[in-house]
């Protein structure tokens, strides 16, 4: 019989006196990814390289902290990084509804605000008070005074010439009226129709004649009026200019080296030279006696709206960052992403400027890095596309969605794009990777670099103390109790467990966070300084206590012989084979009988699960691989003559994996030779047609599952399990299991070949063929080669009775035709 597995074999312990440490507190801070040297290469790659489409895909499952790590060695990459520039949105004087843009170095952003709010509250402080003094009003009543002069001496002249011709010029609401005049008295209409024909003719005439000559007049006058009007506005831009432009100057200067807000603060001027009035009329208004307190606010919003248009947008001020900017996007909708167009309502209505609009992820991480969850940005509406539409081009256009996709087609800003040089970090399944590369033509272009995270690493030193450097961190950074040695060297025992490796420490940092702040808990509970061995054993058995309800019920259905497992007995032609049941925050093993009946026949191996439509296809492959295992080993020089039918009984679910193959295998070798097996051994393990026995997955569970089942029905001494020898190296089974294996109450047992599970489970020999092909007489490869032979004659006997007895009725028949 095999060798089984001593019980330190079975389980892998770090001595916490080897570790170095009393305590994990003082420990040095970690800074760097754990265990991840493939995926630090290629984000130091993907950082470093410049060029279109060098973007990053980190892959991982979730739960081994790819989104903590990333944003922690970014922050420390962008801290060596120059800070970007800002980013300012201004008004368009020739076009509001395309607001300009311009960046300035960081934090200057700011500064230019700062400075054009000042220049426009002096302007509005001051202009009023200069067109209120005593010298302006003595230059416009200077310019009018001439003008009015002249504009009186030509309504003079006019009257004077009227009046000689004999009319007189009369204000109509028509207009000017000329008005013939007869003894110092307007003639009227009765009396001018009496009048001969030669001197009406004659008055019209004259009449005529002197509207022409007023008509002359009156247009001269508007050309005073023009004149007068063009004048004053000149006085008023001379003084406002005098109030405005020393101020702009002194900006212009200071912003010297930046050609377009030169040209802005132009334009800032050449509009408030337009619109003195505007400052007049906010002056007159605060004067107003009549403005009622109802009015006072509503005026009062709309005069502060007037002057909006001289504010500066600081769409991203980085007057604060240190380094390149890391944003991280956990929300990436199409507005979080690229930024939105605010609006407010305004009598009644909606309205926006160039002041409402907000930045998103990209711009503010333009200059750094951008790190999103894949899946977020593909289950947000449009939010990929706008990513790889601002990707491509090199640049974010601030729109509405409902614009972009041409859903609604309202006036609305279009502000002039930003130029984007950001490297965004995408952080997800390595699935969607996958499926992104294979169905998505655009991502192999946009995203070059993958920086693939493993579930595990070695057992290297350095491993080890950046291990218990996390540990250390972890607990700074949460405020939790430091770890001892013991409770450190049991941390690291689970992470082996969650790896499934003696030699591997799993890389699931989630999990193993929750652990050490589930254990320091249970260390504050007791009132304890730090957290020792105990308190993890109790943070990792008080969390499976929380999610293992299904499984005792399972394990008491057993107990009670609801569920058909036996532990002791001897029977043929069944095994107890091993399942893990997956419940997502927690799996666990399950013993399933296994029960194989043969008979001769043609048919082969039948799956009762897969003709049922319960077996996956997986472990239909395992299954059909048994018949060319039987083809191979016994029916070399004669054609296989069994029909087998496997079922796993009081299974009502599907069934899928390959793991119970070689169980399946010996309940059938056990039927074809009438060899009991022993109930208290389960088995696990997958089989190829060599008869090699495969590794299989959740070995731990499986072991653990079938001793919790041992040990309620009575440990007997001879109970245990059967396990591929490749799987050695995964078990780190439960400190109660290893101390049954111990104490000589368990077993485990590792196979390589099919030949000496069988050994195992039945206590016979297997039998080695010899030069021939035959094997050793009474050993179980004899008995079921003799077996087979036997269902080969027994056919073979059918085959020929049935063709007698089919010439016999011909005969018959042919005799009762005759």
């Amino acid at each position: 019989m095999n060798q089984e597995l001593s019980y330190n074999q079975l389980r892998k312990t770090f001595d916490p006196k080897r570790l170095g440490i009393e305590s994990t507190d003082g420990l040095e801070s970690l800074k760097s990814i754990i265990g991840q040297d493939r995926a630090v290469q290629a984000l130091q790659f993907g950082l470093q390289i410049d060029g279109v489409g060098y973007n990053i895909y980190v892959a991982g499952p979730p739960g081994i902290g790819k989104m903590t790590s990333v944003q922690s060695f970014l922050e420390e990459v962008a801290s060596q990084k120059d800070t970007p520039p800002d980013w300012c949105y201004v008004n368009n004087f020739q076009d509001p509804y395309n607001p300009k843009g311009f960046q300035l170095p960081a934090g200057m952003g700011c500064d230019f605000k700062k400075d054009m709010d000042d220049l426009i509250e002096y302007v509005r402080q001051e202009l009023p008070k200069a067109f209120e003094s005593e010298e302006y009003t003595n230059k416009r009543e200077e310019v009018l005074r001439g003008l009015n002069e002249r504009s009186e001496r030509l309504s003079r002249e006019l009257n004077e010439k009227a009046a000689k011709e004999g009319f007189k010029l009369q204000a109509t609401p028509m207009g000017i009226a000329v008005v013939p005049m007869k003894d110092d008295e307007p003639l009227k209409k009765e009396k001018f129709e009496s009048l001969p024909e030669s001197e009406r003719k004659e008055l019209e005439a004259r009449s005529k004649e002197l509207q022409d000559e007023m008509q002359g007049t009156m247009k001269e006058i508007r050309k005073i009026e023009r004149e007068s009007q063009e004048k004053i506005k000149e006085l008023d831009q001379q003084v406002a200019l005098h109030v405005v432009g020393g101020r702009i100057e002194d900006l212009k200067e200071k912003y010297s080296e930046y050609s377009q807000l030169k040209d802005y603060l132009n334009e800032v001027q050449g509009d408030i030279l337009e619109n003195i009035d505007t400052f007049k009329t906010q002056q007159q208004e605060k004067q107003s006696p009549g403005m009622s307190a109802q009015q006072s606010p509503q005026i009062e919003a709309a005069r502060e709206l007037t002057f909006r248009k001289y504010q500066v947008n600081v769409l991203v001020d980085n007057s604060k960052q240190e380094g390149a900017p890391v944003i991280v996007e956990l929300n990436p909708t199409y507005n979080n992403l690229l930024g939105r167009i605010e609006k407010e309502m305004q009598m009644g209505m909606l309205n926006t400027d160039f002041t409402m609009i907000r930045p998103g992820s990209l711009p503010r991480a333009n200059g750094g890095f951008l790190v999103v969850p894949v899946e977020d940005v593909l289950l947000n509406f449009y939010s990929w596309d706008a990513l790889k539409r601002a990707l491509r081009a090199s640049q974010v256009q601030i729109e509405e969605l409902s614009e972009r996709i041409g859903f609604m087609t309202t006036k609305s800003l279009r502000p002039q794009p930003i130029p984007l040089n950001v490297k965004v970090v995408l952080v997800g399944r390595p699935l969607l990777y996958h499926l992104l590369h294979k169905y998505d033509q655009d991502f192999p272009e946009l995203f070059k670099v993958k920086a693939d995270y493993d579930t595990r690493m070695s057992i290297s030193d350095e491993n080890r103390k950046n291990f218990m450097s996390f540990v250390s961190t972890y607990c700074e950074k949460e405020n939790l109790k430091h770890f001892d040695g013991s409770a450190t060297a049991r941390l690291m025992e689970h992470a082996l467990r969650l790896a499934d490796d003696q030699e591997k420490l799993s890389t699931e940092f989630g999990h193993l966070a929750d652990v050490i702040r589930e254990a320091s808990f249970w260390a504050q509970k007791e009132e304890s300084s730090v957290v020792s061995r105990q308190h993890v054993k109790k943070a990792l058995d008080e969390k499976v206590y929380r999610s293992n309800l299904i499984q005792e019920r399972i394990e008491e259905m057993i107990e009670r012989g609801m569920i058909l497992i036996d532990t002791e007995a001897e029977t043929v032609g069944q095994v107890n084979g091993l399942s893990v049941l997956n419940l997502g925050d927690y799996q666990f093993g399950k013993p399933n009988r296994i029960t194989a009946s043969i008979s001769p026949g043609r048919d082969g191996v039948t799956d009762i699960e897969r003709e049922v439509e319960l077996g996956g296809p997986i472990h239909s492959k395992g299954v059909m691989i048994l018949s060319g295992y039987l083809t191979n080993k016994y029916a070399e020089d004669t054609p296989l003559t069994l029909t087998a039918r496997l079922v796993f009984e009081q299974s009502y679910e599907g069934i899928e994996g390959d793991s119970a193959s070689s169980a399946e295998l010996y309940a059938i070798l056990s039927a074809l030779a009438e060899a009991p097996i022993k109930q208290g051994i389960a088995v696990t393990g997958s089989v190829n047609q060599n008869g090699e026995v495969q590794a299989i997955g959740g070995i731990n569970e499986k072991i653990e599952g079938f001793y919790d089942v041992c040990n309620a029905k009575g440990l007997s001494g001879s109970q245990g399990v059967v396990i591929p020898q490749s799987n050695v190296q995964n078990l780190m089974l439960r400190e109660d299991v290893v101390e049954a294996v111990k104490n000589g109450k368990f077993h485990v047992w590792p196979v390589k070949h099919v030949d000496e599970g069988i050994e195992i489970l039945t206590g016979l020999d297997a039998g080695e063929s010899d030069s021939d092909g035959r094997y050793p007489k009474d050993t179980i490869n004899e008995r079921v080669r003799m077996r087979l032979r036997d269902f080969d004659e027994t056919l073979k006997e059918f085959r020929d009775s049935g063709e007698k007895k089919a010439m016999v009725t011909k005969k018959s028949f042919n005799k009762k035709l005759g």
